[in-house]
């Protein structure tokens, strides 16, 4: 019988600290997602809730959907989610949202073993780096989403939403 030799997959790395360290060789362009907390919103169902999964892209509402750069994919009356990028900073008075931005995820609600969706990689990635950058993007969602968002941020930690800067609270603001 023959030896099956497996074969080494590609891995992204998530690496936290700094990875310049030492002789800046391995590690380098790689970032630190340590501070970045995605939280999901359902805006049919009042939901929302962290989902660190979805930082792999295996949140519980990205299971077992086959997604396409496409809308239509989703069906005609597509569920729809909102997957917000939360960055944390620090300064000597304490722990403050620096960033934040949302993208949309619809899920078709058709009941098959693999439902179709909607999901835009390069907004995904975009929006995580403007997030880490500590830039707000947040004006392209639905009023009632940013009720939520606001009432969870605040709720989680009022001191982290006092010291936020004034264009997270004016984004959010019905």
């Amino acid at each position: 019988m023959k030896e099956r030799i497996a074969k080494t997959k590609a891995v992204f790395n998530i690496l936290s600290s700094d990875s310049t360290d030492g002789d800046g060789g391995y590690g380098i362009g790689t970032i630190d997602l340590n501070n970045v907390t995605p939280i999901i919103i359902d805006p049919e169902e009042n939901k929302i809730f962290v989902d660190m999964e979805a930082l792999h892209g295996r949140s519980v509402v990205e299971k077992k959907v086959r997604f396409r750069p496409d809308k239509t994919h989703a069906g005609d009356k597509p569920k729809l989610y909102w997957i917000v990028w939360v960055s944390l900073n620090s300064t000597k008075a304490g722990p403050y949202y620096s960033g934040c931005a949302a993208c949309k995820v619809l899920v078709s609600r058709e009941e098959r073993r693999i439902k179709l969706g909607y999901k835009s990689m390069p907004e995904h990635v975009n929006n995580l780096d403007k997030a880490l950058k500590g830039k707000f993007v947040l004006s392209h969602i639905d009023e009632k989403s940013k009720n939520l968002l606001r009432h969870f941020l605040i709720n989680h930690d009022e001191g982290f939403w006092n010291r936020s800067i004034t264009e997270l609270k004016s984004q959010l603001t019905v």
